[in-house]
């Protein structure tokens, strides 16, 4: 469904991704994990059309997306939630959450979608009217989501959605985001949070100051000695 190949990324002199190969397969959930600063969310900003590579390819089911508008990339069925949530403080969640579906013309199709994302997150529908900003940073976490499922993706990216929720959130998220993937959308995720991650994911992809260093089935990676010690925080005995 999307292939990166050889991406490089450079911002200034100083490369940010440097030659990464990376493949979402449809109907998967893939994963990318690594230390702040090593080319996570560089790597989800440029398929969307954020970021402008310095070389290598982007292609989403043989479709060529390097020069095309973000908008454009939206309307083939790529979304961006990114990190920080990004919601629109102002506006109520209902607002918010409409916003998502900004391209979509089918009315009716829409209501379900709507319908849908409150059946994941009934916190919302309890709270439609009230202004987004006043959520908590879980409820916004959820309103980010939601947004994002209102546009109908086919591929869903997600940029660290657990970053700064308690631990029951993040598991209550964790599930969520694996009902969405029941129900037939692609996604690649990108977490520090690599345990919650690689436990959920089918491939798992370790990056290193810009660099794929490992790719596995995400239970492999749970098992690997390099993965448990630099990102699980266990103690690997020799």
């Amino acid at each position: 469904m999307l292939k990166i190949d050889n991406l490089v990324v450079a911002y200034g002199g100083i490369e940010a991704l440097k030659g990464i190969n990376l493949e979402v397969e449809e109907g998967k959930i893939v994963t990318l994990v690594g230390a702040n600063g090593a080319g996570k969310s560089t790597t989800l900003r440029s398929v969307v059309g954020l970021v402008k590579p310095k070389s290598g390819s982007i292609t989403y089911n043989n479709i060529d997306l390097l020069n095309m508008k973000t908008q454009d990339i939206v309307k083939l069925g790529i979304t961006l939630v990114p990190e920080g949530r990004r919601i629109f403080p102002n506006l109520t969640v209902l607002e918010n959450l409409k916003l998502g579906a900004y391209f979509r013309k089918d009315t009716n199709e829409i209501k379900k979608d709507l319908e849908w994302v409150y059946s994941l997150f009934p916190i919302l529908k309890e709270r439609h009217w009230q202004m987004a900003g006043t959520l908590s940073g879980g409820e916004q976490q959820m309103l980010a989501v939601g947004r994002a499922l209102m546009s109908k993706p086919k591929l869903l990216m997600m940029d660290e959605p657990s970053l700064g929720l308690a631990p029951i959130i993040v598991n209550e998220l964790f599930n969520i985001i694996k009902e969405i993937h029941n129900q037939g959308v692609t996604i690649l995720l990108i977490e520090q949070n690599a345990n919650a991650a690689l436990h959920i994911a089918d491939i798992g992809y370790v990056i290193e100051t810009g660099m794929i260093k490992i790719k596995g089935e995400g239970k492999e990676l749970l098992n690997n000695d390099e993965v448990r010690k630099a990102y699980l925080g266990e103690n690997v005995s020799n």
